[in-house]
This record gives C-alpha cells, structure tokens and sequence, in this order.
C-alpha cells in the first residue's frame, strides 16, 4: 500500500479548528537532533500545515520577511508535503520561493543571504518510510528553545485546507550554492584529477557533475538510481565500502564523492577507494580554511585536540543546534570559527577570505565544501587524500547502532551502566577499567588503556548508536561489535 500522503487526502475534521500545539502533540512526529522526523503516514496535509503555520508563526514577531523559501529530497512523500507546507505560508500572506529538489545546504544558503526563512522537507539518511522537515530562520538554523516555540503554538489551522499544487521550480537555489564555491577556486584548480560521483537518490546529485568538472576535473557518474537509498555517513553499509573500492580501482579516482539523502553530510574516500570517517573530513577541512576555533560533537575524535591546528575546541551534545549554541562565545575571541559532526556535515560559523574571496558562514551542515577543500589541500601537499590522513594523529573511530532499538529502552539501558558500567565491559571481554566517564549526551566511557566506548540514543529514529575510539582501526571496529553485541 502507498504510504506516501497526496493533497487528496482528507485529514481527520474535528468540530471545531485546532491548535498547533494540539495537530503537532498528536501527530506522532518528534524533533531529534536536527529537524522534525517521523512515518510517512503520521506527515498529513494537516501535521505538514500546522507544523510550517507553527514555525513561521513563531518566529515572525522576531523577523521581518514577506517571503519563504522551500525545498525537497527525492524521497516519494516530499512533495505532498511540500504542498501542505507552502500552503501554509500562503495562508500567512507570505510570498514563497520553490527550489524543487536540491540540497539542504543549498536552500539554507540562498535563504539565509536573500535574509529568509525556509523549510527543507526531507529525512535526511533515515529510511524512506520516515520522512522530516528542517527549519530555518533568516538567520541560519533553529535552536532547541525554537523548537518549544513550534510544538508550543498556539496558531489555530483551518477546517478547510486548501491545498494548491507545487508551483514551478527555480533553479536560483542550486545555482548559487555551486557559486558559493567555483567563485573562489581558478577553473583549473582539479585539472588532472579524476572524480567519481556516487550519485544514489541524493537531492545534489543534478549538480555536482557539473561542478566539479567547472574546476577542470575529470568527472564519473556512479549508480544513479530511482529508488531512494538510506545513506548514513556514520555507519556505511559493508557493500558501499566494497563498491568504492572496486569503482576506485577500475577507474583510479582521486576521489569518490557522495552524500546522505539531503546533501548535507559527505561520504567521501580517499584515492584507494578508502570511505574517510566524517570527523576526519571535518578536521582537515577546518585546517585547510584556516580555522581558529571549533564545535564538536563529544562523539568526535580526539584526534581534533592531538594536532594542535586549532586554538579553541569546545565538545558540544551531539547534533547540529548544540553546535550551533557554541558559536556565540567562540566568536568573543576569535574571528575564525567552524564546526562539525562525526558524521562529517561541516558547519562554517564565520565568514573566511580564500583567495582573496570571500566564503560566506554557512552555520548548517554542508557536504561541498569539505570536498573541494580536502581536494585543495592535497594539490596544495602534492599528496593524495590518503597521505593527509596518514599525517594526523592515529586515532581511528568507528560506529554502527541497532536498529529497532526504542529510545525508552536505550535511556534505561545507559541509566544502569551509568551506575555500574563493568556488565557492560565484561560482556565484551575488555579486561580495562573506567578512566573517565562523560554523560554530556549518552554514555561514553573512557578506558584505562586509553580506548572509548561511547553508547546513546539516536535523536532520529529508534536506534541505539554506538562510537568507538582506539588506536587502530580494527580495535575500533571490534568495539563497536562486541558493545552491540553483548547488548543485543
């Protein structure tokens, strides 16, 4: 059966109108770490409308904008919801801009320098039964008290919606995100390079073909497909590593490019076909822009602090708004600021001058950038992406989660541990003891041979998300798998 929702369908009619509040604390849609998620059956025309109605609502006694931006992933239910969403806007005497399909980053950069808010319907790398929406104000994403303010509202939705369908798309959005970065390289810049594009079902896969082969690369298109693929950046699927590595031997790419769902985490590998670790890509990238100062997530590795290329790292609760909440006190001290995710979406939180241009902050997850400034930086090291890696600190991550795993179940789980953590190390077979231990979101435990297991509920779905740390990546791995499984 077709779980997708159309503007067909006829949302439940109470007798009297309802609240927000009311749609949204009934609908069985959550924010997690970064957007609203939920099933595709619980995204109604009516939960679309009231959660766009709450946002903009909301935010409006702090803003001046007469006009709204949106975009979609290509999952089969984005564009009903879109329908719903504009809809609303509509209905609040806004004017709207429709990008159609095209990256998160993309619509949070146009709509943040056109000084807009704007709503990106998509699930992001979560399987296509689920879908989300993302929201930003004029001035980059919303925060968790943003978030009160949306499931909180008290605007009333209509009886009747109704709904139009999706206007005409304008193709502004992708094209001034792509300028965002060619404008400050020569056309020249990958001359001589060879570049795969796994291109999936990701929202940027019409654009980087062209992109990267507007700086001089030789560009390959890999395995576009209709069906929408679940790419999670923290937890590759062992056939994707193995396809990389086939493709990177039968066409000696210098670099494989690819993304999540929405086009705002990386999944990118080095010239042996090797996927990087995000917070790899986001260390180097920080480096290659110049960075001072830097938001991680506590999941991210210690590798950041060992090289010694930043001034200021401050460790954040994971996901994109506590990263975001950093930025303010960095910016007290330093004009140079980024942040990023493990799972390697790099959040630029301060303008940057590179080649005499300027690059402007982009405080959301992006998966661009991170690419052309690896790819810069090996040019500028006359070294592959693998001999840049090679020149950190060998510390190696690794993560993986349980899947139908409910978040009650994980809370009690890690409440237990927190008390008494060794059924946990013992189950594994680790003869360590507990060094250090830090709860600042989830678990994460710190051994006394120097190893970090680190457990938590995922902020998106019913998953139970484990990361490790160790000197060697096998170590790392083996972490990962016996925490699961001594766990399952």
């Amino acid at each position: 059966m077709d779980s997708t929702p159309s503007s067909s369908q006829a949302p439940h009619s109470p007798q009297a109108p309802q609240s927000c509040q009311s749609i949204i604390a009934n609908s069985g849609v959550k924010f997690g770490t970064s957007g609203a998620r939920g099933l595709v059956t619980d995204f109604t025309p009516e939960v679309c409308y009231a959660f766009a109605l709450a946002f903009l609502s909301s935010i409006q006694s702090r803003f001046s904008f007469s006009s709204v931006s949106f975009a979609i992933d290509n999952r089969p239910s984005s564009p009903a919801m879109a329908t719903a969403c504009i809809q609303a806007a509509h209905d609040l005497g806004l004017a709207t801009q429709y990008y159609g399909v095209c990256p998160t980053p993309a619509l949070a950069f146009v709509a943040m320098q056109d000084k807009q808010p704007c709503i990106m319907i998509t699930g992001s790398h979560i399987p296509f039964d689920r879908n989300g929406l993302k929201f930003y104000r004029p001035d980059g994403e919303i925060t968790k008290i943003d978030e009160q303010g949306i499931v909180h509202s008290s605007a009333i939705v209509p009886l009747d919606i109704n709904i139009q369908p999706l206007p005409d798309v304008n193709p502004d959005g992708a094209n001034r995100y792509v300028k965002r970065v060619t404008d400050v390289f020569p056309p020249e810049l990958l001359k001589g390079k060879k570049i795969g594009i796994f291109e999936h079902s990701s929202a940027g896969r019409d654009i980087y073909q062209g992109l990267f082969e507007a700086l001089g690369a030789e560009v390959t298109a890999l395995e576009r497909t209709d069906t929408f693929v679940p790419i999670d950046t923290e937890a590759v699927a062992e056939e994707d590593k193995q396809k990389a590595l086939a493709w990177s031997a039968a066409h000696g790419f210098d670099m494989i490019y690819s993304t999540d769902g929405d086009g705002d985490r990386p999944l990118l590998s080095d010239e042996h076909g090797n996927w990087l670790r995000g917070d790899i890509v986001g260390l180097l990238t920080a480096k290659a822009l110049g960075i001072q100062a830097l938001a991680v997530p506590v999941s991210c590795n210690t590798a950041i602090e060992k090289s010694g290329y930043f001034t200021a790292v401050s460790r954040t609760q994971i996901g994109s708004p506590y990263v975001i909440a950093a930025f303010p006190e960095l910016h007290k001290d330093y004009h140079a600021i980024a942040g990023f995710e493990a799972n390697g979406g790099f959040l630029l939180g301060s303008d940057v001058t590179l080649n005499d241009t300027v690059i402007h902050a982009l405080p959301t997850r992006d998966a661009l950038l991170p690419a052309i400034m690896l790819l810069s930086l090996s040019i500028e090291k006359q070294c592959g992406i693998s001999a840049l890696v090679a020149d950190l600190p060998q510390r190696f991550t690794q993560s993986d989660r349980l899947q139908n795993f409910t978040t009650q179940d994980s809370q009690a789980l890690l409440a237990k541990l927190a008390v008494d953590p060794s059924p946990l190390l013992s189950a594994m077979a680790l003869n360590e003891t507990v060094k250090a231990q830090n709860t600042i979101d989830g678990l994460r435990l710190t051994l006394s041979n120097g190893d970090i297991v680190h457990l938590r509920p995922s902020g998106n779905a019913p998953e139970l998300r484990c990361y490790a740390e160790s000197s060697t990546a096998k170590v790392a791995s083996d972490i990962v798998t016996k925490a699961l499984a001594a766990i399952k």
